[in-house]
């Protein structure tokens, strides 16, 4: 594929489909095309394990499979013979399906520090139940979260922390502690702990958790008598089966998995101890908590797409795969860019099997700029990469193959650097941040 004529005529035409369709063009704005090169968004016309088509008939090797959440590969077979089993027999019924208590077993054997489990279709509907709940048992209105975590959910008392606050009332209830800084976090809970119903954040991020930070933590949340909630869309399965909770060994209150729970499908979980959980139940004789109550929540096929997924991991050993992957594509991105002049430039961070880049500028900055002009390349090389995270469907040949397209985009990378300005590379504007207040 010529990269100097690399170009996506019926993709860009969707693209206008889209937009005038539906507002962002796309139903996530991770998945909007401001966050790729300019008329260079693909749109997908289907997926196959690693790889996914464009409508232009190109095929891409694929990396952060949606959103993070397919990490099976697309269409694994068992997961879609598990899901078809249940379509022929009726997806959702006026009472519990037998599927929905064999699914939260199967769950709490999967992740066996959690005493009860309740499904969902998103990550939002979850970790938003988890700080209603927190905020019902502690009698508090105050939520801590941790600042250098991304997303939480589409919920006032998350968005309106952002840039993206538009519509949401003003608000003091949302405080904010740093990651790894057990002294911050204990500074905050002694301003406001009698304030602060719970401490939520992802367990661990882009670095491994500083040694006793969890439990810390921990113990700092039993000692302000605040829940700690324990956000597992991205650790739950990639950092182990049992999530990072299973990994690291400290035990939340309440945890949220989501993403890679149904390879796709829409379910999420919230999960926690039986004597929380229960005030969303009927078996007590406090204060009710809507707690969740969803019409989809517990779609047949979707809960039993989860008990598949389960089972493969737990049988095929498949965290050890995604973190042999990882560990591969790391040292061959590591090495291609070294090469090239650029390893202070184009860096890979994070847990083998969650693997992310950062594009620097000449300064060792990061830059949209350069990490536009690092997507083209890459997308012209056949690689569609908003992230390195892995999936298992991966090859070895499909890992050799995207080192050759990141050596290739690194040398254009070089010549950047060189110019001191990649705007000659970038051929439109460059890609955008997702939080940010105007268009």
């Amino acid at each position: 594929m010529n990269t100097e004529e690399f170009e996506l005529p019926r993709s860009r035409e969707a693209n206008e489909r889209l937009h005038t369709l539906i507002p962002g063009g796309a139903h996530t704005y991770a998945k909007g095309d401001d966050q790729y090169p300019e008329h260079l968004a693909p749109v997908i016309s289907h997926g196959r394990g690693a790889h996914v088509w464009d409508v232009d008939g190109n095929r891409y090797i694929e990396y952060g499979s949606g959103l993070r959440s397919v990490s099976l590969g697309h269409a694994h077979p068992r997961v879609v013979e598990a899901a078809r089993r249940e379509l022929d027999r009726g997806s959702n019924f006026v009472r519990p399906s037998i599927l929905e208590v064999e699914a939260a077993e199967r769950f709490l054997a999967t992740v066996p520090t959690a005493e009860m489990v309740k499904f969902a279709k998103n990550g939002s509907d979850a970790t938003t139940a988890a700080v209603r709940l927190a905020r019902a048992v502690t009698g508090r209105a105050r939520v801590a979260l941790c600042a250098d975590h991304p997303f939480f959910s589409v919920d006032d008392w998350f968005i309106g922390t952002t840039p993206m606050a538009a519509g949401i009332p003003p608000t003091d209830l949302t405080l904010k502690f740093p990651y790894g800084d057990l002294k911050a976090t204990e500074e905050l809970l002694a301003r406001h702990g009698d304030d602060i119903a719970c401490l939520i954040l992802e367990p661990a991020t882009q670095t491994e958790p500083p040694q006793g930070y969890l439990a810390g933590l921990r113990d700092l949340a039993d000692r302000h008598g605040c829940v700690l909630i324990f956000d597992e869309m991205i650790t739950g399965f990639r950092w182990s089966e049992a999530g990072a909770q299973g990994l690291y060994g400290v035990v939340p209150d309440l945890s949220t998995f989501g993403k890679a729970l149904g390879n796709g499908f829409a379910v999420s979980a919230l999960a926690g101890r039986r004597d929380l959980m229960e005030r969303g139940g009927l078996r007590h004789s406090d204060d009710r908590v809507f707690l969740l109550s969803t019409t989809h929540g517990a779609e047949t096929h979707s809960l039993a797409a989860a008990m598949a997924v389960q089972a493969t991991y737990t049988e095929e050993g498949i965290t050890a795969r995604l973190h042999a992957l990882g560990e591969r594509l790391a040292a061959g991105v590591r090495a291609a860019a070294t090469a090239m002049g650029v390893g202070d430039h184009v860096v890979v961070r994070g847990r083998p099997s969650n693997l992310v880049f950062a594009t620097l500028d000449e300064n060792g900055q990061p830059s949209q700029e350069y990490r536009t002009l690092f997507l083209h390349r890459l997308l012209a090389g056949g690689v569609l990469a908003p992230s390195f995270v892995v999936s298992s469907a991966l090859t070895e040949e499909d890992i050799d193959r995207t080192i050759e397209a990141v050596s290739e985009a690194c040398a254009v990378y070089r010549k950047a650097l060189d110019a001191g300005d990649p705007t000659a590379w970038l051929a439109g504007r460059p890609v955008k941040p997702v939080f940010r207040r105007r268009a």
